[in-house]
Parts: C-alpha cells; sequence; structure tokens
C-alpha cells in the first residue's frame, strides 16, 4: 500500500508531491526583518509583489527567481535550516516528523480550509510596492 504524500518523508517525494505539499498559506513570502546584532528574525506585513494576496500563491511561480533573485526554493535539506519558517508550514512539520492539520488542502480537500482558519495572509497584508520602509510593518506574533 503507498503512503499518502502527506505522511512521506520530505526527501521522497517527487516533484509534483513536494509542490502538493505547500499549504498556500502565504507566510513565506513575507519580507522579514533580521536584528544585526541579535540575529532575531522578525516578520512583517508586506507582502512580495509576485505574491497573489488574494489566493496566498505566487503569481508568477515558475519565472519567479527572473522577478526575485533571492526568492528561496525550498528543499528536503533546507527547510531545517529555516528557522522563520512558520510552525504551520507542512515543509516544516514533515520536516519534523508532525501530521498536517486538519485545515490542510490534502487532508480536508480544499484550497479554502487554509484562509477559512486564518491560518493565511489574506486579508492583512500589504504588497511590497505600496509599503514603504519595511521597519514600519514589522508584526509582533509569529507568522
Amino acid at each position: 500500500m503507498t503512503r499518502p504524500v502527506w505522511e512521506k518523508p520530505l526527501d521522497q517525494l517527487n516533484r509534483e508531491e513536494w509542490e502538493s505539499l505547500c499549504d498556500g498559506c502565504g507566510k513565506c513570502c513575507l519580507h522579514k526583518l533580521e536584528d544585526e546584532a541579535t540575529g532575531k528574525v522578525f516578520g512583517t506585513n508586506v507582502a512580495c509583489k509576485l505574491l497573489d494576496r488574494q489566493s496566498c500563491r505566487c503569481s508568477n511561480y515558475k519565472g519567479r527567481k527572473a522577478f526575485v533573485p533571492d526568492c528561496v526554493r525550498l528543499t528536503a535539506r533546507l527547510v531545517p535550516e529555516l528557522p522563520w519558517l512558520p510552525s504551520t508550514c507542512a515543509y516544516r512539520l514533515r520536516s519534523e516528523g508532525k501530521p498536517l492539520p486538519d485545515w490542510h488542502h490534502l487532508i480536508s480537500g480544499s484550497r479554502e480550509t487554509v484562509h477559512e482558519a486564518g491560518i493565511s495572509v489574506r486579508g492583512w497584508t500589504v504588497s511590497e510596492n505600496e509599503a514603504g520602509d519595511l521597519e514600519h510593518h514589522m508584526i509582533d506574533h509569529e507568522l
């Protein structure tokens, strides 16, 4: 019997399975600020210019590196090294051997449940094209 995608270890997923694991929260597409003295990372409500803030998906996923050269491409090896990934991130959860939450589309069958559960960035972000100084957009809660 084949295990469902959401139960497989990250390093055993093919490209299609890997992409399907993304929960569509959009949190990884928010700008972060790092305190140079402490190394602490702070979140902002400023979204990458390519983030469709309604669907919380990249509007040019395949070509994103041409427009956003520092966009991070997640890999099974990289996920554990990114402390800024939200605790709800499907990649982080699976990297830690944890199950996906009920609101995840692979469990619920709907891409809307991430938004209904209040997990996504829908409704509270601003585009980097409109934001101005990132320092004015820091948030005081975990992403």
